[in-house]
């Protein structure tokens, strides 16, 4: 592993556009500001993340509201769950032309959608800001998801994945279709506008997906977009080895941090890439206070945020899952837990944490922590107290930086970033300025070099 003195700690901001933070109960928050639905309230984040010099803003998204809890909408309507979910591109958009170095990450689905789409959207917004957009690739969850989308239900587990390995490489094959020298733009009588030698056509003919070309998008001043991924199922890791420059992982604790650390970073040489170009960051809540004893305070106010229909409406969008059919103490069968066809990750941890094959709807709320801040792990204290938790897990190679979530918008992050990241800089854990203007850049990612036209598969 590279020398973590000679590499910055990565902090990246994670967000939802919506009317809510990952913490559902956030909009009930005294503090919230409910302006939610403009631009500005977007711009004011991304203003205060870069002022904090955090690496990115990455947006998490979802395709249908929460459900699938009683086949039934008005609970997450009726209780905020997660009830509004915006098209990403714009807010991205805004939040470019509001900041100068912040990356900016957003999700879109490879079940969903299609590769030159995708390709020319985030090859778009790369241009529009600079070189700093990013892609989390994410294979999308449910079957509320798939009927919004025109299907009868979604596809299954490790065919998702298949599908998106094919949709990564005809999106990567439409990126490195320009070369990075192909415009000319010469203005003179009979002059060049591009090389035509340089501008390939793609021809990507898989299993699931054709995509003839040429790409009609040159390159980025950082090559192509950042490519996020968060799989950690077994199918997932794999995905997320090959293809993830950013990997986003869930640990609950600093010894299960360490050995899936390991683990995943062996995986992704085992897949011929080099760990050391592939950052790991597990998702926390940051609660800081001026004493110990106002940080408790705050997160005890925090935590009776929460409302029981929180947790079940979330544990039915993310497993695919409906469990108001079963009694909270009732077990679920083994054909129960093989209907779970959302994030296999997920379950597999409520498996291993309840100790049985066979947990209650009660193991999944209060082993998932679902719908709580205590989904995540809780760095609660004065700023020294928070540094010292994230510099355990980074010096103790549990991970190589940290997704920030906020506990309510947009004074988490600006506490963060006032107090927090001070501390960090103080103890040469984290960047002073940023490295450059692209997010490759200030990854230390280097940039990505068209090959010219791809080999792909036929």
């Amino acid at each position: 592993m590279a020398d973590r003195r000679r590499r910055d700690m990565t902090l990246v901001a994670f967000l939802q556009a919506q009317n809510c933070s990952n913490y559902p109960g956030s909009w009930r928050h005294a503090e919230a500001i409910p302006d939610f639905l403009t631009a500005e309230h977007y711009m004011r984040i991304a203003r205060t993340l870069e002022e904090g010099k955090f690496h990115l803003a990455f947006f998490d998204d979802r395709l249908a509201m929460p459900d699938i809890y009683g086949n039934d909408h008005r609970p997450a309507v009726e209780y905020g769950i997660r009830s509004v979910k915006m098209d990403l591109i714009p807010l991205l958009t805004a939040m470019g032309l509001a900041t100068k170095h912040l990356g900016l990450g957003g999700t879109y689905s490879t079940t969903y959608y299609e590769p030159f789409h995708v390709a020319r959207t985030f090859a778009t917004l790369d241009l529009m800001i600079g070189g700093r957009a990013a892609w989390n690739v994410v294979t999308s969850l449910n079957d509320s998801e798939a009927r919004n989308m025109g299907r009868t239900e979604h596809p299954g587990h490790d065919e998702r994945y298949d599908r998106a390995d094919e949709f990564i490489e005809c999106v990567l094959g439409h990126w490195q279709s320009w070369e990075d020298d192909a415009l000319v733009v010469d203005r003179r009588r009979g002059g060049t506008f591009a090389d035509p030698n340089k501008v390939h056509r793609l021809d990507y003919q898989g299993k699931y997906f054709a995509s003839r070309g040429p790409f009609t998008v040159p390159r980025s001043p950082q090559g192509q977009p950042v490519m996020i991924q968060a799989g950690q199922s077994g199918r997932g890791k794999l995905f997320a080895a090959k293809w993830g420059e950013l990997v986003f992982a869930s640990y609950k604790t600093l010894a299960i941090a360490k050995a899936q650390y390991a683990e995943l970073k062996g995986a992704v040489s085992a897949a011929g890439r080099d760990p050391d170009s592939v950052r790991i960051a597990p998702p926390i809540y940051a609660v800081v206070g001026e004493t110990r004893a106002i940080a408790r305070e705050k997160e005890a106010y925090l935590a009776s945020l929460a409302q029981p229909e929180d947790a079940l409406c979330l544990l039915g969008e993310i497993l695919n899952f409906d469990f108001s059919k079963h009694g909270l103490d009732g077990a679920l069968t083994d054909a129960d837990m093989a209907g779970i066809t959302g994030q296999h990750a997920l379950r597999d941890r409520i498996i291993a944490a309840s100790g049985t094959n066979n947990p209650t709807p009660r193991h999944f709320i209060e082993k998932s922590g679902r719908g709580t801040i205590y989904e995540m792990p809780v760095f609660c204290g004065t700023a020294a107290d928070v540094a010292d938790e994230m510099e355990a897990w980074y010096q103790g190679e549990g991970c190589d930086g940290f997704v920030v979530a906020a506990t309510h918008r947009p004074g988490a992050y600006e506490d963060f970033s006032r107090y927090v990241v001070p501390e960090l800089q103080r103890r040469g854990v984290f960047h002073q300025d940023y490295a450059g203007t692209t997010l490759r850049e200030n990854l230390g990612l280097p940039k990505s070099v068209a090959r010219g036209a791809p080999t792909m598969r036929l």
